[in-house]
């Protein structure tokens, strides 16, 4: 894995290279972006060409200090995640206790900090006194989807690095490319970020399903029979899909707006490519206007969801909302 390998973040390649070519590299950097954007990966092969003994400004893949950091055994490399549902104190300390002994090959010592924004004040406050003091050359990597969220004065020491949500057409070439159903990745590209996040969930055995439920009930709810509520409740809430709402809502704002998309004479831009023919055939069934009220209708409900509100009552209003000619 290179830099040529990443998809996409040409700025996040520019700016990380050239501090390599100058050798200007910062003691401390914040990967900051929606998540699953490749922040990770390119983490991963900063490391490595920090590392590397071929190249300059990227990593080779080949050199021992390169195949150490694929196989994730370099002495030198420590990766941080959250120990449940934060980032705790205990392991700043560890991380300065394996930094207090020196590197091997002179190298700097490197640490990738996943979800730093879940760091406890305690933890985040050792974190700091530690950026401030290294024991040995290191070079921190933060990666957090809101970097606002962490404390100013680690900000303050962080040299920003943006990320941003890959192309959905860019990734959708990619995954075609790699075997994916295309049915599928049109509908993934555009409910995830990055490539990795694309895979993860095309790799679900639930996804195909959860789609093939999403257009059952989208379909059954245009013909206002009240048979989308049985049928959620025999597919959705007897089964492993209860599991991924927030998907299914996501799903159902892409069903909508592909409906618009039709009425606009967008069809290039459909999500839902292989139901071409039904919704060009079903898009009149209703306004524009009520489409985005439906939309709008998905989203909060979606968010009621986040909000711990039961998942069950949330898509039966969805799900009544549609069974009329405007929303509940």
């Amino acid at each position: 894995m290179s830099f040529n390998d990443i998809v996409g973040q040409e700025t996040a390649k520019q700016l990380l290279q050239n501090a390599l070519r100058r050798n200007a590299v910062s003691h401390a950097y914040l990967f900051s972006g929606p998540h699953g954007a490749g922040q990770m990966q390119t983490a991963l092969t900063f490391a490595k060409a920090l590392f590397c003994t071929e190249l300059e400004d990227d990593a080779c893949g080949q050199c021992l200090e390169c195949r150490k950091v694929d196989h994730g055994n370099h002495p030198d490399l420590t990766l941080i995640e959250p120990d449940g549902a934060s980032i705790k104190i205990d392991q700043i300390r560890d991380l300065q206790r394996v930094f207090s002994y020196r590197s091997e090959n002179r190298n700097p010592k490197v640490y990738i900090m996943d979800q730093a924004e879940k760091m406890t004040t305690q933890a985040a406050n050792s974190l700091l006194k530690f950026l401030e003091e290294p024991q040995a050359p290191a070079v921190a990597i933060l990666i957090a989807e809101n970097g606002q969220a962490l404390l100013p004065t680690i900000l303050s020491r962080s040299q920003q690095v943006p990320f941003r949500a890959l192309n959905p057409q860019m990734m959708e070439k990619v995954l075609i490319d790699e075997g994916y159903a295309a049915a599928l990745v049109r509908c993934a590209v555009h409910l995830a970020s990055g490539l990795d996040e694309c895979r993860k969930i095309l790799n679900e055995n639930w996804f195909a399903e959860i789609r093939n439920v999403v257009l059952q009930l989208g379909k059954e709810s245009l013909n206002r029979s009240g048979s989308a509520i049985i049928t959620a409740s025999q597919k959705v809430f007897k089964t492993e899909l209860s599991e991924h709402l927030d998907i299914l809502f996501s799903m159902f704002h892409l069903w909508f707006k592909d409906m618009i998309h039709v009425q606009y004479g967008r069809k290039e831009s459909l999500v839902f490519i292989d139901q071409a023919e039904y919704i060009s055939g079903h898009a009149s069934a209703r306004s524009t206007a009520q489409w985005v009220a439906y939309m709008d209708l998905a989203a909060e409900c979606q968010k009621k969801l986040r909000y711990n509100v039961n998942g069950q009552l949330s898509l039966e209003q969805l799900l009544m909302g549609l069974g009329g000619n405007t929303p509940a």
